[in-house]
């Protein structure tokens, strides 16, 4: 079970940002994210190498997009499509809502369940595919502003161990500061706190090892508001990558990230 951290401030300098931890099979292959795809130059995303997909990535339009599998729907299945191309495919687009969009209008049935966020510095939303027989469409709604949890459950939904367990910490704690002098990437501490739980044996932690399920990579994103103060420099969004859990791994700053279209 994935975990997505948002917190939308559409006034601030910095309007987006986003905590992510990746739980995944430990023999399943994977690459840091980088731009993998030739054909989409524009992408940096962390690479599936099973599918070919990805499970978050940013494109040098600002745009984000991030997919966590519903409960009981891990792995691939037969005549299904991959869930990681949907990464993809919302990064082909250059705003938020005209991936939201495309993606809303793809069939359901033709993948497993789902949650999804899509963003960029101006709007966000949540693509919800529940994968049953029933579910005639990708169900599309609008992130509100302030601090959102998502798991293998509905948003913000107390349902999930986790979600229960951590958001109200999440919701008291520091927002990060990513200009933060000192740091690369700015300071992210109280986020990184709650990031790297494992409260062994608790559906609620944040990080988990069972088998060979855990957790394998965390990330940290921030995006900045498409237009810089008068006489001040573009501004990149940052990504701090953990390869691993993150009570285990640092985070480090992705190089090569692109200041959002509008910043040139």
């Amino acid at each position: 079970m994935c975990t997505l951290v948002i917190l939308r401030r559409p006034w601030h300098p910095w309007p987006l940002l986003l905590a992510a931890n990746r739980d995944e099979m430990v023999d399943r292959p994977w690459a840091a994210p980088g731009r993998h795809w030739p054909d989409r130059p524009e992408v940096v995303a962390g690479l599936d190498r099973t599918a070919g997909g990805s499970w978050l990535g940013l494109n040098d339009h600002g745009v984000v997009a991030a997919i966590l599998n519903r409960r009981s729907s891990l792995g691939p299945a037969p005549g299904k499509r991959s869930r990681g191309e949907l990464v993809l495919e919302a990064l082909d687009h250059a705003d938020a809502v005209q991936a939201a969009e495309a993606l809303a209008e793809l069939n359901p049935a033709a993948y497993r369940s789902f949650n999804m966020v899509v963003a960029d510095n101006r709007d966000a939303y949540w693509l919800r595919n529940l994968g049953t027989p029933e579910a005639r469409v990708i169900e599309l709604r609008p992130l509100p502003e302030g601090l959102s949890m998502l798991t293998a459950y509905d948003l913000n939904d107390r349902a999930s161990p986790r979600i229960a367990r951590h958001l109200p910490a999440f919701e008291a704690a520091a927002a990060p500061d990513p200009e933060a002098v000192g740091s690369p990437g700015g300071d992210w501490t109280a986020w990184q706190e709650i990031l790297a739980r494992g409260e062994a044996g608790s559906e609620a932690a944040m990080t988990v090892e069972r088998g060979g399920f855990q957790t394998v990579s965390s990330s940290l994103l921030a995006l900045p508001a498409a237009a810089p103060a008068p006489g001040k420099l573009p501004v990149r969004p940052v990504w701090l990558f953990a390869p691993g859990r993150p009570d285990r791994h640092g985070y480090a700053p992705l190089d090569g990230l692109a200041a959002p279209a509008g910043d040139s």
